[in-house]
């Protein structure tokens, strides 16, 4: 048998190549696994406060940008304390925090904006607007990069900024330690580290009918929590009412020539649309919440005229004295908080929102394109595709299946039942599916 001898030189890069392999194989391990190296602690990276990061979404259909407007600080810290580095749903946009120093991803999030929206409509081809986006991140221990991305429909990256957070920067505003707005809890659960924050915000309403909004605000809570399955994981949230006064009673309705000073500066025909009812002030919103605990936005218009909108991560904001307030601001809330889909439609056409090629974020609608992730589990042995829609009271908002129809358009895309309170109004709850996929989305914000 031949004998080896190696040389010193030749042993000290034999030790050094033996070294680095053994240190690597713990990440070999972990990536073959998909684990995590180890669980991340929030104190590790975070102060207990929040970091607010403004921006402008610019642009028109061809071209997009994103600007950096205004960093702030919040004193607490209100959002999840685990799961840190994941997300929960894709979103429309996400943003990624990394340690500078490690290049650690260290904090997640998704959302989605109005901008988004407006880049569908036909006024997005001839003219190019701004709008204000905010958003909440927990507060760097030390310098942090910031990445934010913008989705188009084609869940492809058509914008994106990435800057650095200095935690000792002289000229990141703070905010919320004098002169927080009036507010009272009318749904507390526990301390804001284990509980989902919701802020109730008033808009059009006057000093003088505070009373009337702080009403509105408690027909909120009970219509929200008398839906599973907000119900019976009712001690998961807080709910505190912000009483943000306007100079004037009322809201905008530019269809009427009727402009109103208000807190948000909300107003309806958003897009041309008569009945949807949004601001584009969302920096008003969030100076208005400074200093109080939340994380989620529900926006109460002080209006009998229908209306409404909800944008995942962002705000729902809806009429608080329409005879159907009540199922509206669940399915508005749907969307901001729980990133669910409209499942209703009133086109044959194709939505420039859901290419057929693709299979939607959303967690209850779908293309068919990656059907299991979605609710195929939840369908019964047998069911056609598309099921054919039921007349039986006892199926109709129960019976899950694959129905035609959602997502605005009736043709190619799936929604899970005939009726759900993310179709129509006069659907008593949210469908098994929905109800599934806001419970994990309440479990993913409130558990380790």
């Amino acid at each position: 048998m031949q004998r080896y001898t190696f040389s010193q030189e030749k042993k000290l890069s034999l030790l050094k190549i033996y070294t680095f392999m053994k240190n690597l194989l713990p990440f070999c391990l972990c990536a073959a696994m998909s684990l995590p190296m180890h669980a991340q602690n929030f104190s590790d990276y975070f102060e207990n406060k929040t970091l607010r990061t403004d921006y402008i979404f610019t642009g028109d259909s061809q071209k997009q940008e994103v600007y950096l407007d205004e960093l702030s600080s919040l004193p607490q810290w209100a959002g999840r304390r685990h799961h840190l580095n994941e997300l929960p749903l894709a979103g429309n946009g996400n943003i990624t925090m990394r340690d500078k120093a490690s290049g650690e991803i260290i904090y997640r999030t998704s959302f989605s904006s109005l901008f988004q929206e407006w880049l569908g409509e036909e006024e997005a081809t001839r003219i190019k607007k701004g709008f204000e986006n905010s958003f909440l991140l927990p507060f760097p221990k030390q310098e942090a990069i910031v990445t934010l991305s913008l989705m188009n429909a084609h869940q492809e990256v058509c914008a994106s900024i990435t800057h650095e957070i200095r935690p000792n920067d002289i000229l990141i505003h703070q905010r919320g330690i004098e002169r927080i707005t009036p507010h009272r809890y009318i749904h507390q659960s526990g301390n804001i580290e284990d509980c989902i924050d919701v802020a109730i915000l008033a808009e059009g309403y006057t000093e003088a009918e505070m009373d009337l909004f702080y009403q509105d605000a408690e027909a909120t809570c009970e219509a929200l929590f008398a839906h599973a399955p907000f119900d019976k994981l009712k001690t998961r949230f807080n709910i505190v009412a912000v009483a943000s006064p306007s100079t004037d009673s009322g809201v905008s309705v530019p269809l009427k020539n009727e402009w109103k000073s208000t807190a948000v500066s909300s107003h309806f025909s958003t897009f041309y649309s008569d009945r949807y009812l949004t601001t584009s002030r969302v920096k008003s919103i969030h100076n208005w919440l400074a200093g109080i605990p939340y994380e989620h936005i529900i926006i109460l218009a002080n209006t009998d005229t229908y209306g409404g909108g909800g944008i995942y991560n962002s705000y729902t904001l809806t009429t608080a004295h329409h005879p159907m307030f009540r199922p509206v601001v669940v399915h508005e809330f749907g969307h901001s908080f729980g990133g669910l889909a409209d499942e209703y439609f009133y086109s044959d056409e194709p939505s420039p929102l859901y290419p057929y090629h693709l299979e939607p974020w959303e967690q209850n609608i779908t293309t068919l394109v990656d059907f299991e992730s979605k609710w195929k589990d939840m369908v019964p042995t047998g069911t056609p595709t598309p099921t054919p829609v039921k007349t039986n009271i006892d199926e109709i908002f129960t019976a899950v299946g694959v129905y035609e129809g959602a997502g605005y358009t009736s043709k190619g895309i799936y929604r899970p039942v005939t009726e759900c309170r993310m179709k129509i109004n006069e659907a008593p709850a949210f469908c098994p599916v929905c109800q599934r996929a806001l419970e994990r989305l309440i479990i993913f914000y409130t558990e380790k």
